[in-house]
């Protein structure tokens, strides 16, 4: 295989005093643009009533920090109810993804069918559009199949992401080919070799899909918006709008309910941060 070597920078790679305070500085740009609005947001929710957050010269720790926003959230809506519906429509649309993006990227990368490279352009092709242009479509689909105002309706669109599909097929086209020419000689069927040759080889790339998958349908908000009109099946996202009412808006309690949507997400990165490093690489090199 032949190697590629990256050409080095003066300033980043050297170990010396400009070299170190580069990258230093560097890293506290990023972190103040990615963590700094989460690291005010729970900054917010932790400020007592009493204190002013409109200030000219705002604190970051709270003065008086306390948990009363968080139980304000509950008191205002039933936060646990929109987020068991949050809850379903994300493992809807996450089985989904690994089930059908395992299939549709297998298929691509390792079957023999005629018109794949047609199916692999239609694919490419779905990733140029926006999604609010097809919103219009969907909607109307949606409705004529006699899923409005469901959560089924709310999951359907995302159950399949055409970006999931190539990241999959990217994913086992590094996986060798001898060895399922070598499966294939002993006789194993195309189940046989996905689930004991493809599949394990791919466990970060599935991780990577399910993250992403998780946080898209959980932090959706346009899509169930238009869909659902009960308040007993709103999401998450949607229910927490309630929280800014039409004359009045306590960004203390909107701070904590924010924080509370975010916790399912950090705790599922946690679970699976292993596997989610691993895969990102997967199917960038293949072997």
């Amino acid at each position: 295989m032949r190697h590629h070597h990256r050409r080095r920078s003066p300033v980043f790679d050297a170990v010396t005093p400009l070299g170190l305070t580069v990258r230093y500085l560097t890293l506290l740009a990023v972190l103040a643009i990615t963590v700094g609005p989460m690291l005010w947001e729970l900054s917010t929710s932790l400020k007592a009533i009493t204190e002013d957050v409109y200030t000219a010269s705002p604190h970051l720790l709270p003065r008086h920090p306390t948990l009363g926003n968080y139980g304000r959230v509950g008191r205002l809506i039933p936060i646990g109810h929109f987020a068991l519906n949050s809850a379903l429509v994300a493992v809807i649309d996450v089985a989904g993804n690994l089930a059908g993006a395992t299939a549709a990227g297998y298929a691509l990368a390792r079957l023999s069918f005629r018109g794949r490279r047609l199916v692999l352009g239609l694919f490419l092709s779905t990733l140029v559009l926006p999604g609010e242009v097809t919103i219009i479509s969907q909607y109307q689909t949606v409705t004529r199949l006699g899923l409005g105002d469901s959560l089924l309706g709310v999951a359907l669109p995302s159950v399949i992401g055409a970006l999931n599909v190539l990241l999959m097929r990217n994913a086992f086209l590094a996986v060798p080919a001898e060895l399922e020419e070598a499966a294939v000689i002993d006789g194993a069927t195309v189940w046989q070799r996905l689930r004991f040759i493809a599949l394990p080889a791919v466990k970060g790339t599935l991780s990577v899909i399910a993250i992403l998958t998780f946080i898209g349908a959980w932090d959706d908000f346009l899509w169930p918006l238009l869909v659902l009109q009960s308040p007993d099946k709103l999401t998450l996202t949607v229910g927490l709008s309630y929280l800014q009412g039409a004359f009045t808006a306590d960004p203390r309690t909107i701070a904590a309910g924010a924080m509370i949507a975010l916790l399912p997400v950090l705790a599922l990165f946690v679970a699976l941060q292993r596997y989610f490093f691993r895969g990102v690489g997967e199917g960038a090199v293949k072997g």
